[in-house]
């Protein structure tokens, strides 16, 4: 891709820089009335995904997560806020120019970042048209991409079901979703994501679906695939022990803003945030005869609906403070190194 200037060549540059990350979603407007409001689903998003890198974003349901990966897929417009990301060649050097928002690419350019950023939906059949062959769903990227020819395809398409443990291939090649398991077909998934060769994969809870026994087969393949080819994954979960397993680094996020993020091992094992703290307690103990109290905190999440100004968790905190009340949600602000958290009582 051409711009306007060159991008210097830099090891420390990072291959998704997310800064000020904002959607709005408006609440029972049209062409003749004003919305009567906003949900706040991503509000103020900030971080870094390193090449070949693994970061996971953990939360409840309806804390955003998703909307943040459809963010960066481009699937949806941002509000405000900017998501930079990093193209590279085929030999993985910095293009020219190759620093850009993608909410403002079009035509070509577009193009080429969809073969750049891949997605991993939650649910491998619904995510699938089921009148299309296996070969169909995983050739359909590379040939609107125009790459390769029908028999190059063919080819293509083989040594990726190879790659993702699905062989022989001509067992699989011809067959529809509905003849595989559910495991299978994430494996299909993970094939169709990765067969352009991917910089970035975003994974919205693609174990979520499957038995334990499939789970941990497909968190596996994802790794070595990460190792061999060298992919960086956005991971979202709500499950911290996949994120254990999967993740170099994890993001908590709480009502559409990131509270703390740490390093996988540190965060677990050093968490500063209330809630990081009441997540953690949830976890199950494989120990019939371990008794622990429940999270200190209380009540649900609220609906993100134009929330005060104050600290999303406050309602629920155990910490909470007057401070608390009426000060601005509080500023993610670095506690260790690596390990920042939005807490003034951390």
């Amino acid at each position: 891709m051409q711009g306007d200037g060159e991008t210097v060549r830099t090891p420390d540059q990072p291959l998704v820089d997310v800064d000020g990350l904002v959607k709005l979603f408006p609440i029972a407007g049209n062409v003749f009335r004003k919305p009567s409001g906003f949900v706040h689903a991503v509000d103020g998003v900030s971080f870094r995904i390193e090449r070949g890198e693994s970061l996971g974003l953990v939360g409840e349901s309806g804390c955003g997560k998703t909307t943040v990966g459809k963010l960066l897929v481009k699937l949806l417009e941002p509000t405000s806020g900017s998501i930079a990301f990093r193209f590279t060649d085929a030999g993985g050097a910095d293009i020219p120019g190759g620093r850009v928002d993608p909410s403002t690419l079009k035509g070509r350019q577009l193009r080429d970042f969809r073969r750049q950023v891949q997605l991993i939906f939650q649910d491998p059949y619904e995510s699938m048209n089921p009148r299309r062959t296996i070969y169909d769903t995983i050739a359909e990227p590379v040939s609107v991409q125009g790459i390769g020819s029908a028999l190059d395809r063919v080819d293509r398409v083989a040594e990726i079901l190879s790659l993702v443990g699905l062989t022989p291939p001509s067992a699989f090649l011809f067959r529809y979703p509905h003849e595989l398991s559910g495991g299978q077909r994430q494996r299909v998934a993970i094939a169709r994501a990765l067969i352009l060769e991917p910089s970035l994969v975003v994974a919205d809870e693609p174990t979520s679906m499957l038995d334990v026994s499939s789970r941990t087969g497909i968190m596996s393949l994802m790794q070595e695939l990460a190792s061999g080819l060298g992919v960086a994954y956005l991971y979202i979960t709500h499950d911290l022990a996949v994120a254990r397993y999967m993740c170099d680094r994890i993001a908590v996020m709480y009502m559409g803003k990131i509270v703390e993020m740490a390093e996988t091992e540190e965060l677990l094992r050093n968490p500063l945030h209330p809630y990081t703290r009441a997540l953690l307690s949830a976890v199950p103990v494989p120990d019939p005869g371990h008794h622990r109290p429940p999270p200190a905190i209380s009540g649900e999440v609220t609906a993100p609906v134009d929330p005060p100004a104050r600290c999303r968790f406050y309602d629920r905190c155990p910490l909470a403070t007057r401070s608390c009340e009426t000060s601005p949600h509080p500023p993610v602000e670095e506690k260790a190194r690596g390990h920042v958290v939005a807490c003034y009582e951390a």
